[in-house]
């Protein structure tokens, strides 16, 4: 069935030497419509020169692309590793200036730097001593985010994209939905599945904002508030609030302070959306 839904342009903004980054970035985002875009009535649209922008003459080709492309964009993923990027008129590189441009008209620009091992003989010196450059300006001007490995860089986006999604663009999920329904006020509400929803209320409410995941030999047991959620021993429930679990991990609402996956603290963002589903149900 068809459903009215927001088209957000997801930019993705590097150098040449990172393209496994830029397929995951891709990835990740279908992913994220898959998952939420029914519920959240928006869908994330990946977008790039390469795929996005069309010859013309008479004027600087970045200029082209910032008026073709990036000025449409509602959000901006840039990654760099060994190599800045070409020079363009006024910045050091073309990738520089989308991230410039995206920052100066007030949306959001998510910024990673790898730390990958690289052959020293593969380096341009230049290109490098550019890239550590930006990063500490990066690093002066607002927050970034590193990552040592293919692997880590996909499961900090995924969270973070998801983080983003629901910070600057929960009102986008406002809007009507299926059949003349009012689609449930907040991205958090039409995001969340009831179980998830559940867990944050009781996780808020434990004294200690913990939520503890422990499996034994009999199965897994997820506990907060003086509750077990799940059914102990029975593999449905189990794999129900387990996603419930990751559902919240995912959007930042939960954050691993054992560092095994067992013992979990609700966040700053989890208690507001605890305070937001509680006020909406009550109001319901």
């Amino acid at each position: 069935m068809s459903y009215k839904a927001t088209v957000l342009d997801v930019m993705i903004a590097s150098p040449s030497d990172v393209t496994r980054e830029r397929e995951l970035i891709r990835e990740i985002v279908h992913e994220w419509n898959a998952t939420h875009s029914r519920k959240s009535r928006i869908v994330l649209s990946p977008v790039s020169w390469e795929t996005h922008s069309s010859p013309k003459m008479g004027e600087e080709a970045q200029q082209i692309i910032n008026k073709q492309v990036v000025e449409f964009c509602d959000l901006l993923v840039a990654v760099f590793w060994t190599r800045l990027g070409s020079p363009t008129a006024n910045h050091p590189s073309g990738t520089v200036e989308e991230i410039n441009e995206i920052v100066a008209a007030g949306k959001p620009a998510m910024i990673y730097f790898s730390s990958l091992p690289v052959e020293p003989e593969s380096i341009d010196r230049e290109q490098y001593d550019n890239v550590v450059a930006f990063r500490n300006d990066c690093e002066a001007k607002g927050l970034i985010e590193r990552y040592d490995s293919i692997e880590s860089f996909g499961k900090k986006f995924r969270r973070q994209l998801a983080q983003t999604i629901q910070r600057y663009f929960s009102d986008s999920a406002e809007i009507e939905g299926e059949e003349g329904e009012e689609v449930p006020d907040g991205y958090l509400r039409a995001t969340l599945s009831e179980e998830a929803a559940t867990l944050i209320l009781e996780a808020a409410a434990d004294s200690s904002g913990s939520l503890m995941c422990l499996r034994s030999m009999g199965g897994l047991q997820i506990s907060t508030n003086n509750k077990t959620l799940n059914e102990f021993g029975n593999a449905r429930s189990e794999a129900i609030w387990q996603g419930a679990v990751d559902e919240l991990i995912d959007l930042g609402l939960i954050a691993d302070r054992g560092y095994k996956g067992e013992v979990f603290r609700v966040t700053r963002e989890g208690y507001d959306a605890a305070d937001q589903i509680r006020k909406a149900r009550s109001e319901g």
